[in-house]
């Protein structure tokens, strides 16, 4: 399945800034992120997109995701990437009551991007003006998932002191969920019920924006999970209407290197994969945000068309 299969445009040259500083008071550090956008255009949309974490020291962070931040920015999307304080490239101390992971904190770093889009045209002078902030996306590969899918109304309790947490953002329309954790309880592996304790109460019924879920059947993710790959499928069954899952035939963690190019811990290193992932994706967004676009049903129907398919869509 080649990029010409599908129909999104001619390319558009891509501009890309970083860091763009946001001043972040009671932050361990400011809050630095990546701006990529077409070099032309008006009334653009906005993809806020949280990375993952992994082996690698600078996949977690601004300088992540080229293959999904390049292809959306040139195709008419501008997309703003947070260092989390989880990135290595920080090197925070272990011993802050939110380490290693900083869940409250990554999705704190989302609305602070929204409430400052003024701040990042001003320091990215060729976009003044050309941001649409009634038109706004979450995407998250992993972890990073399971940030967007706080943003998008999952709920959970803190472990700290047992209240009810809920970072659902309403300026947020849309969203994407890559590889993302599913719920919590029994689903766990003991060693993530005691370090991670964060995702054992994780409950997506009151994750009501609409939302892609993107899974492979083959990710089993086996240090978090004992329910195998059908896990990461648990935010589109488990949450309400409307919601669409895409499942890659033959997809691990990685979707097929998603998260950098010529990643060495991608286990499925697959272009042809990641061009899937590339396309359904803006697609799906491409819909959401502008109702009556056919992007997503035209993506739809090309990725079931002809033998050996690289996976399957469902809806509800």
């Amino acid at each position: 399945m080649s990029e010409s299969t599908y129909t999104a445009g001619s390319p558009t040259p891509v501009l890309s800034v970083s860091p763009v500083v946001l001043p972040a008071p009671g932050r361990a550090v400011d809050l630095e992120v990546r701006v990529s956008a077409p070099v032309t255009g008006s009334d653009l949309p906005v993809i806020l997109l949280s990375h993952g974490q992994g082996y690698s020291n600078h996949l977690s962070s601004l300088n992540g995701y080229a293959p999904l931040a390049g292809f959306w920015a040139a195709h008419g999307f501008v997309v703003i990437q947070p260092t989390h304080l989880s990135s290595r490239t920080l090197s925070l101390d272990p011993d802050h009551p939110e380490a290693p992971l900083y869940w409250r904190s990554r999705a704190e770093d989302m609305k602070h991007i929204l409430d400052r889009l003024d701040a990042i045209e001003a320091a990215v002078p060729q976009l003044l003006g050309r941001l649409d902030p009634s038109r706004v996306a979450v995407a998250g590969h992993s972890m990073g998932g399971h940030t967007a899918s706080l943003l998008l109304g999952a709920r959970l309790t803190d472990p700290h002191d047992g209240t009810e947490v809920n970072l659902a953002e309403p300026r947020i329309k849309a969203g994407v969920l890559l590889a993302a954790p599913g719920r919590g309880g029994d689903a766990l592996t003991a060693f993530t019920a005691e370090n991670y304790s964060f995702f054992s109460t994780t409950d997506f019924s009151g994750m009501t924006t609409p939302t892609l879920v993107v899974a492979g059947d083959k990710d089993t993710s086996a240090h978090l999970t004992v329910r195998g790959a059908e896990w990461h499928t648990d935010p589109y069954f488990l949450s309400p209407s409307p919601k669409s899952l895409l499942t890659l035939f033959d997809a691990e963690h990685g979707l097929g290197g998603i998260s950098g190019y010529d990643v060495a811990e991608t286990t499925d290193e697959n272009p042809e994969r990641v061009s899937a992932v590339q396309w359904l994706t803006w697609a799906y967004l491409r819909s959401e945000l502008y109702p009556g676009d056919s992007a997503w049903q035209a993506a739809c129907d090309t990725l079931t068309a002809g033998p050996g398919p690289l996976g399957r869509v469902e809806s509800r």
